[in-house]
């Protein structure tokens, strides 16, 4: 079996796959795909509980070079998302590329050989060029409460929903108001005895303008791809607008008061009305939305706890405030390592020093897509690419351009290793921590997995989506540093042309 690859990509979801499109298409076959799972999806295969869904748009959560006219939703559920998943690694030769079972354990870029020599559940493997499409939304957050490991009943996160385990006539806390709880309460409420939920901070959440597409629709944009690119635009300009004002907070007064108008229609408990109404702008956390979560929590079977959970003792869940329940199941749904993602702890420079390492709690990339210090290394949804209210994929497809434009000037200009300068990643870090004090998810008033261990906002993007596009996908010889050949000293792009 083949080991050694031009090109390997880490993760088989939506960045990994749309890297190994996008490589097929520059004309570079020497690579392969790891995937740890048995299967390709990601977080859309993993999170499988009920109501999944997206929170973004069909037609502009999906990649431009494969629209999808079969959305059966305006905002798709999880096994529709796999299907496309599933359906473009097929149809654009990928998925033959993969490589089940094989977990990456460790990779370090080897400085003499000019390599990224890779440790693996399934054995080594080396390769001139690393991508890393592992994503933030992948390993499940658990908060270690005292007491969890003696709790006598049932635990799982939303990401990794146990199906067997049946929750009918069972009493139920749930952990976490974030957007999986959102979606599943719901789906649980009317089957569990008793619903216990833990709301550390209240959400802003606004209506979900979600409907079924129906059949004749589907065939026009089926045989009128027009219609489909227009659908696509229209969605990314409501989009944009929105996140207008998440550089403007102020705008978002009006926005806020949708939300808390459809709090007061649906909820009509003083009290617990005042429970859920977020004390911070909107925008300064995740934006959720639903037209069913404010409904499932007025059920005379659901009780809101405004408090974070304190400890667990035997089958008793108790809040920082006092209050107790009693249950048999624990469901977590208190969301990812978003800025600790594990690749950062498995992925080593020359002298052995990890991403972690260097990154001191802190991700850092410049264009959040190249470290300083990893030669021929490249991060899919890296740090200070997040935005609040646009699609994955256009920052993928953003990163993808940039990616592969660096990927193909190394592999065909027979270079050894092209590098980040690190004074042109100090400089755009600096860029846009200056700009993150102006926008909501810095002046919200709100704590948020938007900043990282230090305080820092690792994960957002401060300016318009539109710049990003520009910026992160346009490749400029003079940030990089390459040599010809393994010996060689690193030298300017610019002089090897």
């Amino acid at each position: 079996m083949q080991r050694h690859f031009e090109v390997l990509v880490i993760g088989a979801g939506a960045s990994g796959l749309g890297a190994a499109v996008r490589l097929g298409q520059a004309g570079i076959d020497d690579y392969a795909v790891l995937e740890k799972a048995g299967e390709l999806g990601g977080t859309w295969r993993d999170n499988t509980y009920p109501g999944c869904a997206c929170d973004v748009p069909s037609a502009l959560y999906s990649y431009s070079f494969a629209p999808n006219p079969e959305w059966t939703r305006a905002f798709a559920k999880q096994p529709e998302i796999r299907a496309y998943l599933r359906g473009t690694a097929a149809r654009y030769g990928v998925t033959e590329r993969i490589r089940y079972d094989t977990e990456v354990t460790r990779a370090q870029w080897n400085e003499r050989d000019a390599r990224w020599e890779l440790e693996t559940t399934q054995g080594p493997y080396t390769a001139r060029v690393l991508v890393a499409g592992t994503g933030p939304w992948h390993e499940p957050l658990i908060p270690e409460l005292p007491g969890l490991d003696g709790f006598p009943g049932e635990t799982f996160h939303s990401a990794r929903w146990n199906h067997d385990y049946d929750l009918a006539g069972k009493r139920v806390a749930v952990v976490g108001s974030g957007a999986s709880a959102v979606q599943f309460i719901p789906e649980i409420a009317g089957k569990v005895s008793r619903l216990h939920l833990f709301q550390r901070t209240a959400q802003w959440v606004l209506p979900k303008p979600d409907h079924y597409v129906p059949g004749l629709e589907r065939l026009l944009l089926r045989r009128f791809p027009a219609l489909q690119r227009a659908l696509r635009s229209a969605e990314y300009a409501a989009m944009e607008g929105l996140g207008i004002g998440f550089r403007h907070p102020w705008l978002l007064r009006q926005v806020q008061r949708i939300g808390l108008a459809h709090l007061r229609l649906t909820v009509r408990d003083p009290v617990l009305r005042k429970a859920l109404t977020p004390d911070y702008t909107l925008g300064c956390k995740r934006l959720l939305m639903s037209n069913t979560y404010y409904r499932a929590l007025t059920k005379s079977t659901v009780d809101v706890h405004p408090t974070a959970v304190r400890e667990i003792e035997g089958n008793r869940v108790l809040g920082a405030d006092g209050s107790v329940a009693e249950v048999d199941a624990i469901i977590f749904g208190t969301g990812f390592h978003i800025l600790d993602m594990p690749v950062s702890a498995r992925v080593f420079d020359a002298g052995g020093r990890s991403l972690d390492d260097h990154w001191q709690g802190s991700p850092q990339a410049y264009l959040g897509t190249t470290v300083a210090g990893f030669p021929n290394l490249y991060l899919l949804l890296g740090p200070s690419l997040g935005t609040g209210h646009s699609s994955a994929f256009m920052i993928l497809e953003a990163q993808l351009r940039h990616t592969i434009e660096a990927i193909t000037r190394t592999l065909r200009g027979g270079w050894a290793s092209m590098r980040v300068r690190p004074e042109a990643q100090a400089a755009f870090n600096a860029e846009v921590q200056a700009a993150l004090p102006g926008t909501v998810y810095q002046s919200g008033g709100c704590s948020s997995y938007y900043t990282d261990v230090n305080g820092r906002n690792s994960f957002s993007w401060p300016f318009s989506t539109g710049r990003l596009r520009d910026r992160v996908g346009a490749f400029t010889e003079a940030d990089y540093l390459v040599s010809r050949s393994s010996n060689e000293r690193t030298s300017d792009a610019t002089a090897v042309r």
